[in-house]
C-alpha cells in the first residue's frame, strides 16, 4: 500500500476507536458496561445487530465465496426475516419482561441452574471460538500486505480490539459499530462501482453478469431438496430459519445487541430493519464477488491470490515445478481472454448459438485453470504442511490492493478491519456478560458491589480476548472462512435453540428432562458432523427438534417413575 492508503486507514481506525471511547466514557456500573444502560434508539440497535453479523470473514470471504461458487450462498439468509417474525413475538418481551442481563437468566427461572450453566456452557464454547475466527481475518489482510508472518498481525488486531472492549464495554461497541455501518455500506457501494468501471471499454456492467452467468457464478437459487447440498432454498429457508432463530435468540453476541433497546418496541424495529436489509446487503457482497470473477477473465490473475504462500513456494526447492504450473496456468488464462472477447461479441449481437458454444469452451478452460491450481496447491503443501491452500480468502483483498486507486485500497481495507472490530468486540462483550452474570455472580461472588463486578468484567473481557487470540493463531486449517464460522455454529446453535423452544412452548417439561435431551442431541450432532451425514445447515433443525423430542419422552418416563414411587 501507499503512504496515503496508510493514513487513511490509520486515520479511519483511530477515529472510530476515539469516538467509541469517547461516547462510552462515565461508565460506572455492570448495567452500563454490559447493556449501555438499556437506552439505544431502534436504528442503533438495528445497525449494533448488523455490524455483530457482519465481521470481516463477510468482506473478505464471502466475495471470494461467489468467485468460486457463484451466488448460492444468498441462500444460506433466506430464513432470517421468518427468525425476525418469530423473534419479535415470543423472544423480546419475554427478556424484556424479566429484566435479564443474559438470555440464559430466563433458563434457571424457567428451569434450574444446570440448565442455565449447560446452555450458557455451550455458548461460551461456541462464541469463543467463532470469535477468534474473526479476529484471524483481518489478520489475514495485514499478513498479505506487509508480507509478514500472520502470527504478529493476529496478536496486534487482537489486542487492539481487547484494548477498547476492555475500557467501554457495550457502550463503546455499540456506538463505534454505528459508525462502521455507515462506513462500510459506502465502501461496497465504492468498490462496486470501481470493478464495473475497471472493466475493459466495451464491456459493461450487464455483460459483465452475462459472462458471469455463462460460467455458473449467477445461481443463486437451486430448489433440488437434498439433504447433501449446502445451499438450496430448502436448507436456506428451514434449516437457516433454525440457525437464525438461534443465532439472533439465544446467543448473547445478539441478544446483548437488543437488549439495548430503550423499550420492546425499540428492540422489535431494530430487528425489523436487519431482517430487511441483511439479504439484499449480502447479495450485493456477493454480487461484488461474480464482478470480480468477470473482471479476471479479461485481465491476468495469479495461479494463487495469497502472497504469503507464493512467495514461499517461489524460494523454495518447488520453485521450477511452480513456473511449469504458472506458465501453464497463464497460457490457458490467455486463451480464455480471447474466448471470453468472443462471446462478448455474440452477446451484442444477441447470437445465442454462437453464446452457447463460448460457454462450453469457457468452463472447459475454467476447469483446465482449477485443475492446475490444485496442483500448485499440492506443491504447497509439500513445501508447508501448515500452508493456507483456501484461495477464496484472499480473492478480495488481493483485487483491492492490487487493482484499486491510492487512497480508496486505504479506505476499503479500513472497511475490513472496521467489520472484524464491531463483531469481535461485540463477541468479547457477550463472552464477558455471560461468564460475569451466568457463572461469576451466580456461583462465586453473590454479594459484591457494582464496583467489583465492573472490574471482574473487564478482566473476563481480557481473559476471553486472550482465549480468540489463540483459536485465531490456528484458524488457517477451517477453509473457507465464512463457511466455518457457520458450520461452527450450526454444532451448537440446534440444541440451544431447542431448549429454549422447549422453555417457551413445552410448559409440562422440567429441567431434568430437557437437560439429558440436551446432552444427547448434542452429542448426535457432533457425531452426525463427524461422520458427514448431512449439510451444516440442516444440523440446526435435527439438533432443535431432536432435543424438543426427547425433552417430551424423557418427561413421560420421568411422571411415570413418579407416579410409581407415589403408590409405591
Amino acid at each position: 500500500m501507499s503512504v496515503i492508503d496508510w493514513v487513511v486507514l490509520l486515520i479511519t481506525l483511530f477515529l472510530i476507536v476515539f469516538y467509541g471511547v469517547w461516547k462510552s466514557r462515565g461508565t460506572k456500573n455492570i448495567d452500563g458496561y454490559l447493556l449501555a444502560d438499556r437506552q439505544l434508539p431502534w436504528y442503533h440497535v438495528g445497525l449494533s445487530v448488523m455490524a455483530t453479523q457482519a465481521s470481516a470473514i463477510t468482506f473478505l470471504s464471502a466475495p471470494g465465496q461467489a468467485y468460486s461458487d457463484g451466488l448460492r450462498f444468498v441462500q444460506f439468509y433466506f430464513g432470517l426475516p421468518l427468525a425476525m417474525v418469530v423473534l419479535c413475538i415470543t423472544f423480546i418481551p419475554i427478556f424484556h419482561k424479566l429484566n435479564v442481563y443474559t438470555a440464559y437468566e430466563y433458563l434457571e427461572k424457567r428451569f434450574d441452574n444446570k440448565t442455565r450453566s449447560l446452555t450458557a456452557f455451550l455458548f461460551l464454547l461456541q462464541r469463543g471460538l467463532s470469535t477468534g475466527i474473526t479476529i484471524y481475518a483481518p489478520a489475514i489482510v495485514l499478513s498479505s500486505i506487509l508480507n509478514i508472518d500472520i502470527t504478529y498481525t493476529i496478536l496486534f488486531n487482537g489486542m487492539l480490539v481487547i484494548a477498547y472492549t476492555v475500557y467501554g464495554g457495550t457502550k463503546a461497541v455499540s456506538y463505534t459499530q454505528l459508525l462502521q455501518m455507515a462506513i462500510i455500506f459506502a465502501g461496497l457501494f465504492l468498490a462496486a462501482f470501481m470493478v464495473v468501471h475497471l472493466l475493459p471499454e466495451n464491456v459493461g456492467f450487464v455483460d459483465a453478469l452475462h459472462i458471469a452467468g455463462k460460467m455458473d457464478k449467477l445461481n443463486a437459487i437451486d430448489t433440488t431438496f437434498d439433504l447433501n447440498n449446502r445451499y438450496n432454498i430448502w436448507s436456506g429457508i428451514i434449516g437457516g430459519f433454525f440457525l437464525q432463530l438461534s443465532y439472533f435468540g439465544t446467543d448473547q453476541s445478539q441478544v446483548g445487541r437488543y437488549l439495548t433497546g430503550s423499550s420492546v418496541k425499540q428492540s422489535r424495529l431494530g430487528l425489523v430493519m436487519n431482517g430487511l436489509i441483511k439479504i439484499p446487503m449480502q447479495f450485493f457482497i456477493l454480487l461484488i464477488g461474480t464482478l470480480v470473477f468477470a473482471f479476471y477473465q479479461f485481465y491476468k490473475p495469479p495461479v494463487f491470490f495469497n502472497n504469503v504462500e507464493l512467495d514461499r513456494i517461489n524460494q523454495s526447492v518447488y520453485h521450477d515445478a511452480y513456473l511449469k504450473l504458472d506458465n501453464a496456468y497463464q497460457l490457458v488464462h490467455e486463451e480464455k481472454q480471447k474466448e471470453v472477447m468472443v462471446l462478448v461479441d455474440a452477446l451484442h449481437s444477441n447470437d445465442e448459438q454462437k453464446q452457447n458454444v463460448q460457454r462450453e469452451k469457457l468452463q472447459l478452460l475454467d476447469s483446465k485453470s482449477t485443475e492446475i491450481k490444485k496442483e500448485v496447491s499440492a506443491l504447497m503443501i509439500k513445501n508447508n504442511p501448515k500452508a493456507d491452500t483456501n484461495d477464496t480468502n484472499y480473492v478480495f483483498l488481493h483485487f483491492v490492493t492490487k487493482q484499486l486507486p491510492v487512497g480508496i485500497v486505504g479506505l476499503l481495507i479500513a472497511i475490513i478491519f472496521l467489520a472484524s472490530m464491531g463483531s469481535t468486540a461485540s463477541g468479547l462483550n457477550s463472552l464477558a456478560s455471560t461468564t460475569i452474570v451466568d457463572f461469576y455472580k451466580r456461583i462465586f461472588k453473590k454479594n459484591e458491589n457494582d464496583k467489583q463486578y465492573l472490574s471482574a468484567s473487564r478482566w473476563a473481557t481480557v481473559a476471553w480476548g486472550g482465549f480468540c487470540v489463540l483459536v485465531a493463531l490456528y484458524a488457517s486449517k477451517l477453509g473457507n472462512l465464512i463457511e466455518a464460522v457457520n458450520i461452527l455454529g450450526s454444532l451448537f446453535y440446534g440444541t440451544i435453540l431447542g431448549i429454549f423452544l422447549v422453555a417457551f412452548y413445552l410448559k409440562k417439561v422440567s429441567g431434568s428432562a430437557v437437560f439429558i435431551a440436551a446432552l444427547i442431541a448434542e452429542a448426535f450432532i457432533v457425531y452426525a458432523w463427524i461422520v458427514d451425514l448431512t449439510a451444516f445447515l440442516w444440523l440446526n433443525v435435527i439438533g432443535c427438534i431432536t432435543v424438543m423430542l426427547l425433552a417430551l419422552l424423557i418427561q413421560q418416563f420421568i411422571n411415570k417413575q413418579q407416579k410409581k414411587a407415589t403408590y409405591n
